[in-house]
């Protein structure tokens, strides 16, 4: 019987050069993965965030920033804002629901309780408030922020951190 070798994933810091892969990523998993949930008009509002990549990078740079790797290439990230507020969370549409994602809120809330924080805080899109919901975290208020000329619709949850996740 021939064992089949699965690539690794690992977590690591943010790094300057990872700015365009990232921003793929992050239109990548806005185009494909939020259809059900947003217009292709919001989806494009929402998605360009990430056109002007230096802006972006600097985004990415201001925060504790994780990247997910599989097999040594960035497959998703997430960023924490300050010590306790979730900022970004995407994961790249070929390996959504394989566990990239947990890895990278696990690795988030153990780095938030670390530093003392007992709330986290995020504001999760309708796409991802049901992963969120499933690792605990509550909504709290409905929310519409505007990208570009396009209402998008979001809630604010939050989880209360008590000890690092196992």
């Amino acid at each position: 019987m021939n064992a089949v070798a699965h690539p690794k994933s690992a977590l690591r810091p943010y790094l300057p050069a990872d700015a365009a892969i990232l921003a793929d990523i992050f239109r990548a998993s806005i185009e494909e993965l939020t259809g059900d949930d947003y217009t292709q008009e919001q989806q494009q509002a929402w998605a360009s965030i990430a056109d002007d990549l230096t802006e972006f990078a600097e985004r990415l740079a201001s925060r504790l920033t994780l990247v997910a790797t599989l097999g040594g290439s960035p497959v998703g990230f997430a960023a924490l804002e300050g010590k306790d507020k979730i900022d970004m969370l995407y994961v790249h549409p070929a390996v959504a629901g394989q566990g990239i994602g947990k890895m990278l809120i696990e690795a988030l809330e153990k780095l938030a309780c670390a530093r003392g924080t007992t709330k986290l805080p995020v504001q999760a899109s309708d796409t991802a408030s049901g992963f969120f919901a499933h690792r605990g975290f509550v909504a709290q208020t409905r929310n519409t922020v505007l990208r570009g000329d396009e209402w998008l619709a979001n809630t604010t949850m939050s989880k209360t951190l008590t000890e690092p996740p196992r």
